[in-house]
């Protein structure tokens, strides 16, 4: 059972201070995204009246207006005004969805992978029980017609043909273009897991949730490349190794209602330089 922190590390003068940084990036997309400030704030105003009722009722006690409005400084008329009205969550569409569903059968089903765990090139139909793309799709899901399935990913260049017509995933161009709906969605969901990871760490003891992460500074542009690279393929083994070992344990898992997730960012970037904040010149990595 999680032991929640008598009193959380720093003070509201220092929490100001790290809201400064970690909104700074929803704020420029805010911006870019046309979405005002008064816009943003009534968004926030819903959202600390949500989880004022939500997350912070005391035991056995209803919930009021004037406890919620103490706890959140905003006004009791606009608590009684705004409670209760349900904020709009992102759910995933159905065609990502289900695109992530037959993606993830293909790297991990053995029957649709080489000997080395790579997806296997699909013929479009087979007439017996041999792999094909369109058995692939069926045993995800019968929505949808798998000829409509392969034009949809050929258009997005998820997947192409050889020059003998067979169905080829092409792994590198699984991360969504910038302006597909799939990239809004895992924008969402990723970003409020990892926030809500944090989260939770810094207000119980011990954390529960593995978050760590390596960084150097004041590196050069050549080795910050070489570092990304390798750290791309490392993940990416990482990712479709826990893909194949999660699908192959739901053939025998009873289900039920717990939720996991592993996630990976990696960031290489040029910044302007700033002097170490202990003085030390030579001080450049982190781990």
């Amino acid at each position: 059972m999680l032991k929640p922190r008598a009193k959380l590390p720093f003070s509201e003068e220092g929490l100001q201070a790290i809201l400064i940084r970690v909104l700074r990036p929803l704020v420029k997309l805010a911006l870019a995204s046309g979405l005002s400030f008064p816009s943003f704030s009534a968004v926030l105003r819903r959202l600390y009246i949500e989880v004022a009722e939500n997350d912070f009722a005391l035991p056995n006690k209803p919930q009021t207006d004037s406890r919620i409005s103490l706890l959140t400084g905003i006004h009791r008329k606009d608590v009684s005004r705004y409670r209760g009205q349900v904020l709009a969550v992102s759910l995933p569409p159905l065609a990502v969805s289900q695109t992530s569903r037959i993606i993830a059968r293909w790297l991990a089903d053995p029957i649709y992978c080489n000997d080395d765990g790579s997806p296997r090139a699909l013929v479009r139909t087979s007439p017996d029980d041999s792999p094909s793309f369109e058995s692939l799709v069926s045993q995800v899901t019968k929505d949808v017609h798998p000829r409509a399935v392969l034009d949809e990913w050929l258009d997005r260049q998820l997947a192409f043909l050889d020059h003998d017509g067979r169905v080829h995933l092409d792994v590198a161009s699984i991360i969504p273009n910038a302006g597909d709906e799939a990239l809004r969605h895992y924008f969402a969901r990723n970003l409020h897991d990892h926030t809500l990871a944090a989260v939770t760490n810094m207000m119980n003891e011990p954390p529960p949730y593995f978050e760590r992460a390596v960084h150097y500074d004041r590196i050069s542009a050549a080795l910050a490349a070489r570092l990304d690279e390798i750290a791309r393929q490392e993940s990416m083994a990482l990712l479709l190794r826990l893909n194949k070992i999660a699908h192959n344990a739901l053939q025998d898992d009873p289900g039920g209602e717990s939720r996991w997730i592993a996630g990976i960012y990696i960031m290489p970037q040029e910044v302007k330089s700033e002097p170490s904040p202990t003085g030390d010149a030579d001080n450049r990595g982190d781990e």
